[in-house]
């Protein structure tokens, strides 16, 4: 595959995005934990002047202001058969609410998964896109997020239903 990348800078920091062909292939946080070298990002080029980048810059700028809910840039997720399974069921979260790793593995067949389900989604290469913020420890713990834990609030709390962020009390 040939990629290409653009870094754009967003709320939550300045945000590197992958694109292969017609189809975001990445989402990378600075210090992100599975962040591919350099070398295997391809060519940096200005994202206004790609119709991949500037779609995916675009809508996570409009995520991120409050404006959008999902995402209809085209994505290629590169794993294997039960990281593509893991990652289809995180588009499948509803905006606003989450899981947790053992309800996925749950769906999956096998609660003993769940670990392996968390180094799935630890892995997965779109980060805000296919939305790995919204799976959270058992008991809503807030668990591991390759973009750190406080960028995983931050997307959490902008998700939060108003009427929820209005009963609590902090």
């Amino acid at each position: 595959m040939s990629f290409r990348h653009a870094v754009v800078s967003t709320t939550l920091g300045d945000l590197t995005l992958v694109a292969s062909g017609d189809a975001l292939a990445g989402v990378y946080f600075p210090h992100h934990w599975t962040r591919p070298d350099r070398s295997a990002l391809g060519d940096e080029v200005p994202a206004e002047g790609d119709p991949v980048l500037t779609q995916a810059e675009t809508e996570l700028h409009e995520y991120l202001a409050g404006t959008r809910r999902t995402f209809d840039v085209p994505t290629v997720l590169d794993g294997d058969e039960f990281q593509q399974r893991v990652w289809a069921l995180l588009n499948e979260i509803p905006y606003g609410t989450t899981t947790t790793y053992g309800e996925l593995a749950e769906q999956l067949g096998d609660k003993a998964l769940a670990q392996r389900v968390g180094q799935a989604v630890g892995h997965n290469p779109v980060s805000v896109v296919v939305p790995c913020h919204r799976v959270v420890g058992r008991g809503g713990k807030l668990t591991g997020y390759a973009g750190g834990l406080r960028r995983k609030q931050l997307l959490l709390d902008l998700e939060e239903p108003s009427e929820v962020r209005a009963g609590r009390l902090f």
